[in-house]
């Protein structure tokens, strides 16, 4: 089944843009380590507050007094002080994912991977060593936009200093071993094998290709068997010399740190990263023509994939396109997809759909799995009901309940400093402004069903979906009718 991108809720283009890469490495035992420890004692002393006790009050928000400047190298830098645990989150985002891939899929994500593999009189079991001893965590993926790499730690200076010292060699001085090389390379290619299994993700693919044609979208951020096999250890460098610069650079860190000590922590970071400039954003593409593709595959589900292009990240009308999105279909019950198709038919487990706005503008997509033989009557279904909802927009209600679904899940968006790290680091990478969070709260609550409705006509149309399906050919059978209780339940686990 296509993955699904989140909470209901989440602010998207910001949590969507970290999405789950295919390689990522987590060197800590949180169980034994002592930031752990620190941590579980730091929340003995806070004791939680009675459900009760916060009927009828407003949701509390974190308010962050976020901090910026520039290292001499040239990165961007976001501070918050926050002094309640013993402790500090660091994360670099980079404008280093698939879409800088050119000509060689697979190298973004390859070159991340072998990040934390080996650097000078260390191979990654020692590496990995470093770190737990410390008590500190070392964590790294790749996207379509960004590639980036995350440390946590404890922040007494004892623990601190050995701690950046390594995460720096990791980031700037990387050796990229040939072991390691052929070691993750099979492991892709053992995963492309796996692929050809699961008609999510060959749907999935497919969906790129259609809409996005020849720009850097297009590919998967894994590549694929002959690329990844054809990538050297040379090529390796080269793009971490160009894409892991200093200019090219976010810094975020929150925790129990000085302002002085933030900005030492980050001078050494971007220090010891390679010198060079951002590279160049990622074009926009062109709008893919409308029309359906079918990938044969023997299943006895069939997965169904809608989309169009969506915005970019700073497009104005996010705010109302979030707020409208979560009413079709954000994930959970509730939503017109969820209500209409699996509630009232029992025709899928789960239907969803999302924005994932990125630097270019990023995927509408709305998918789901049905039984074979319902399957183009399923498709119809979906696709009448978002004409609909375009034509008609949301109710009030459907409004005011998402209004009061964000807002009391919106302070989830500052709850703990990974979540804060995070929310800094796609801040910076999106040149989104230092009050941003605060803003796109008050604007979701002050839109209106005509602006919400506005919005999402402006950006969708219901005649110009790209359609991938995957599953058998098998004659049809009409949809059941809508009922409170449907004769047929949903699949209760998802093929995939």
């Amino acid at each position: 089944m296509s993955e699904r991108k989140g909470p209901r809720y989440a602010l998207l283009g910001l949590s969507a843009a970290i999405l789950v890469g295919v390689l990522g490495y987590y060197f800590a035992n949180p169980g034994e380590s002592v930031a752990s420890q620190a941590l579980d004692q730091a929340k003995t002393e806070h004791k939680l507050e009675s459900l009760a006790e916060l009927d009828g009050k407003a949701p509390s928000h974190r308010a962050l007094n976020v901090q910026t400047w520039k290292t001499a190298e040239g990165s961007k830098v976001l501070f918050v002080e926050a002094r309640q645990l013993p402790m500090f989150d660091l994360r670099l985002t980079f404008a280093a994912g698939s879409s800088q891939d050119d000509n060689t899929p697979g190298l973004a994500l390859l070159t991340n991977a072998m990040l934390n593999e080996g650097v000078a009189g260390k191979d990654v079991g020692a590496i990995a060593q470093g770190f737990e001893g410390l008590g500190a965590d070392f964590s790294n993926g790749a996207y379509r936009d960004m590639a980036v790499a995350s440390l946590r730690s404890l922040s007494d200076v004892d623990k601190r200093t050995p701690a950046l010292n390594l995460f720096a060699e990791v980031v700037g001085k990387p050796t990229f071993p040939a072991d390691s090389l052929a070691r993750i390379k099979n492991q892709l290619l053992a995963s492309f094998e796996y692929q050809k299994q699961n008609p999510g993700k060959l749907a999935s693919n497919e969906l790129f290709k259609r809409l996005y044609g020849n720009h850097p979208y297009a590919h998967s951020t894994d590549g694929n068997a002959e690329s990844i096999t054809s990538i050297t250890i040379d090529q390796l460098k080269a793009f971490h010399n160009k894409a892991y610069t200093a200019g090219n650079a976010v810094i975020a860190i929150v925790g129990d740190l000085s302002r002085e000590e933030a900005e030492a922590i980050a001078a050494q970071v971007s220090a010891a990263l390679p010198k060079g400039p951002a590279v160049d954003k990622t074009a926009q593409p062109t709008v893919p023509e409308a029309g359906q593709t079918h990938i044969e595959f023997p299943s006895k589900q069939t997965h169904l994939l809608l989309s169009q292009l969506g915005i970019d990240r700073d497009d104005p009308d996010y705010a109302a396109l979030s707020l409208g999105n979560s009413i079709l279909g954000g994930g959970g019950f509730g939503t017109r997809l969820m209500t209409e198709v699996r509630e009232k038919r029992g025709l899928t487990y789960g239907v969803y759909s999302s924005f994932s706005p990125m630097q270019a503008r990023g995927p509408f997509m709305i998918n789901l799995q049905t039984r074979a033989e319902l399957s183009e009557g399923t498709l119809k279904l979906v696709q009448d009901i978002l004409s609909d909802y375009l034509k008609n927009g949301p109710t009030q209600k459907e409004l005011d309940d998402a209004k009061r679904e964000l807002a009391g899940s919106f302070p989830l968006s500052t709850a703990s400093n990974a979540a804060i790290v995070g929310q800094l680091g796609a801040m910076g990478f999106y040149d989104l402004p230092l009050d941003y969070l605060e803003t796109f709260m008050k604007q979701s609550q002050n839109l209106t069903k005509e602006q919400v409705k506005d919005a999402m006509n402006k950006h969708l149309s219901a005649d110009k979906m790209v359609v991938v399906t995957a599953g058998p050919t098998v004659p049809q059978k009409p949809l059941p009718p809508p009922t409170d209780k449907p004769s047929e339940q949903p699949l209760g686990v998802p093929e995939h």
